[in-house]
């Protein structure tokens, strides 16, 4: 079934989320996200609250910058300062989220104006599922 920009978020957002915690290593959502093939990463504390996302250029922006040393040991030392980096240090704080009755066309308009790439869905400061550009475009049709 094909969605349009009126019906709600909860129609096409992702629900089988994997989250990550700001406790957690760099190393971590390295592991995370190459292992499951996903570009984001909500944050969440031990209620399960919405507190920032982290995002494979995160990931990449982090690993570019740390690579000060172009030598044959670039990979190790790049390798143990993604373990001992938190994902609190590297997170965006703040993200802007959406309720799952909010409309397509508004995750649309926000994804457009803030160029984001993935806007948490909570209820209660909790979320509760994803929204991406895939998932407009995979689900939707134009108006």
């Amino acid at each position: 079934m094909a969605y349009t920009a009126s019906d709600p978020v909860s129609k096409i957002m992702t629900t089988d989320l994997i989250t990550i915690s700001p406790n957690q290593t760099m190393e971590e959502v390295e592991r995370l996200i190459e292992e499951n093939t996903i570009n984001h990463l909500p944050v969440v504390d031990e209620d399960y609250s919405i507190i920032g996302m982290i995002s494979k250029s995160d990931v990449l922006r982090v690993s570019y910058g740390l690579s000060v040393f172009h030598n044959k040991y670039k990979k190790v030392y790049n390798k143990s300062l993604f373990r001992s980096l938190l994902v609190s240090d590297v997170m965006t704080e703040n993200v802007a989220t959406l309720t799952p009755e909010k409309s397509i066309g508004v995750a649309i308009g926000i994804l457009k104006e803030n160029l984001f790439r993935a806007i948490p869905i909570c209820e209660d400061n909790k979320i509760v599922g994803i929204v991406t550009p895939m998932d407009i475009i995979s689900k939707c049709v134009a108006d």
